[in-house]
């Protein structure tokens, strides 16, 4: 026999609503015994009838069994796959244009689940299903789901979309939404009930999706988070055009990417000890005052100076892409992080002209997306007539810049964007910029209420760099503690009511298999930054205090 539970209404007054709603139906299903709706066995989902769908496939995949379908598959994603638990996967073809093919997978755990959802987002151009995030979640307890957004392809490939607007739509906004909706009824069809809580996690493009969730669908998820959002997408993209120009087309332009040392060098030797500590991060590029003629070549050009023209470029790099009468288009890059795996060779210089990941999504967003044509060219583009061109055809689709977060607000959602100041991606300012737009909307004070900003001092794009990189922002994958980890505290803050303050970042040792750590540093909430108490081991976070930032 169960008894009755009192539950000490006296108290309820004090607790966040979220938790009094857990109370309350905990204690009503313990007193009356109130079993949810019959759930269903994993296969049977395949005869599921939802709206706007062409297939449903259901089928349980054992312990350990998951076979990925990515082309290629990283050693650490393998080992991942073979700890998986066994789970129902549930494969749908989503049409809710003539034009739609939205592949979206849901993975529910047959046993433990934490009765939450979490939607993963992609990267780039999407094209592929996110399954290694997906696999964090699954295994933490979570029902997750992930989609291509519509087509198949490489996250820098764009040709899918040249005479497409509703396969570019689905990439945009709606193939997210569609497989957020479809991913709960199949969840509560399965469970015999709904999530409790829903969550969203994305960084770069997945940033740009998860701030459309907010603004777009704010009834979608209780909490997001975003990383280095590319929300203002036409933007971002048409200045590349200008930096092109410049780093591309103009004689001697180019940087070749043997000369990013010589960079990075300058650039630390002026910067790295404005925040005293010299530890090889610009921790405050808003400060840095680097003047890249430091570098001109005093007589014959060698790897450690730049030419007159190369000068020229690398300014317009920290500047930012300009219209034909010098209006800004997109913030430049910050100063620090040049180096590295994920610099400026990869994002900007490349190994030659023209074949960094920069200038692919620059060709493939006004070749296939703007104006149709794959014969276009940066070298023949007029900046003012593709900025013009790009807004009026792709700004209603694919940006999330809208600054507008009532509806999201309102319906108790919480939402965190991080950037890290190191991004050779996407310019770390045009997070600020949004985060600073919504507080000239709302009031600062209302959006301090459910956003919160962090800027990483030494990260580059989503991960890596020169700083501590690791703060549980990939979901639950990393950080045991809401302090160690932003994701586990977006969870607490939505959950409890309990706002996040600071977040420890780690940075492991390159190559060492013990998983030692080399440093650990505070992230604060912005404006916020670390200032060093002047005392003590400089890669130990409890060194440093969170105060306000110049």
């Amino acid at each position: 026999m169960i008894r009755p539970v009192s539950i000490g209404y006296e108290n309820l007054r004090i607790v966040h609503p979220r938790t009094l709603f857990r109370i309350v139906s905990s204690a009503v299903v313990l007193a009356i015994c109130q079993a949810p709706a019959e759930a269903a066995s994993c296969e049977s989902l395949s005869s599921l009838k939802l709206t706007g769908t062409a297939s449903v496939v259901a089928k349980t995949v054992q312990a350990g069994a998951f076979v990925s379908p990515e082309k290629k598959v990283s050693k650490a994603a393998a080992e991942r796959y073979q700890k998986l638990p066994v789970f129902c996967r549930v494969i749908v073809t989503l049409t809710p244009t003539a034009d739609s093919d939205i592949k979206v997978e849901v993975w529910m755990p047959l046993a433990g689940w934490n009765h939450k959802f979490q939607g993963e987002g992609n990267g780039g151009f999407a094209g592929s299903i996110p399954y290694g995030s997906m696999a964090g979640a699954l295994a933490q307890g979570y029902a997750t789901a992930g989609t291509d957004t519509g087509h198949e392809g490489d996250a820098t490939d764009a040709a899918w979309a040249l005479h497409h607007p509703e396969k570019i739509a689905d990439f945009g906004y709606r193939g997210v939404h569609e497989m957020t909706a479809k991913a709960k009824e199949i969840a509560k069809a399965y469970f015999g009930r709904a999530p409790q809580e829903s969550y969203f996690v994305g960084c770069s493009d997945g940033g740009r999706e998860a701030l459309m969730e907010a603004q777009r669908f704010p009834n979608d998820y209780d909490g997001i988070l975003a990383g280095a959002p590319a929300n203002y997408w036409t933007h971002l993209l048409s200045s590349g055009v200008d930096v092109s120009k410049t780093l591309l087309g103009t004689p001697g332009g180019y940087i070749p990417a043997a000369k990013i040392p010589a960079i990075s060098a300058a650039v630390l030797a002026a910067c790295d000890g404005q925040d005293g500590v010299k530890d090889g991060i610009v921790s405050q590029p808003p400060l840095c005052r680097f003047d890249p003629s430091k570098l001109l070549c005093k007589g014959a050009e060698t790897d450690g100076c730049l030419t007159g023209p190369q000068v020229a470029s690398l300014k317009e790099l920290y500047q930012g892409g300009r219209t034909s009468t010098g209006a800004q288009i997109f913030p430049g890059f910050s100063p620090g992080g040049e180096e590295g795996d994920g610099g400026w060779k990869g994002w900007i210089t490349g190994a030659e002209p023209g074949d960094s990941e920069g200038s692919q999504y620059v060709n493939g967003f006004f070749r296939f997306m703007v104006f149709n044509d794959p014969a276009w060219s940066y070298k023949t583009a007029d900046i003012d007539a593709s900025l013009r061109a790009a807004d009026e055809k792709m700004a209603s689709v694919l940006n999330s810049n809208d600054p507008n977060l009532t509806a999201f607000q309102k319906r108790g959602g919480k939402l965190i964007v991080y950037h890290g100041w190191s991004d050779a991606a996407i310019a770390p300012k045009n997070t600020i910029d949004y985060f600073q737009s919504v507080g000239s909307k709302l009031g600062p004070g209302d959006r301090n209420q459910f956003v919160r900003l962090y800027m990483v001092p030494g990260m580059q794009h989503c991960i890596g760099g020169p700083g501590p990189s690791m703060f549980g922002q990939f979901s639950v994958i990393a950080g045991k503690r809401p302090r160690d980890s932003i994701y586990l505290s977006l969870e607490k803050w939505v959950e409890t009511g309990v706002a996040p303050g600071t977040i420890i970042a780690t940075k492991l040792k390159e190559g060492d298999p013990s998983n030692a750590v080399e440093m650990t540093r505070p992230l604060c909430p912005y404006p916020e930054v670390a200032k060093y108490k002047g005392t003590g081991d400089t890669n130990d976070a409890a060194r440093f205090v969170c105060r306000a930032g110049k």
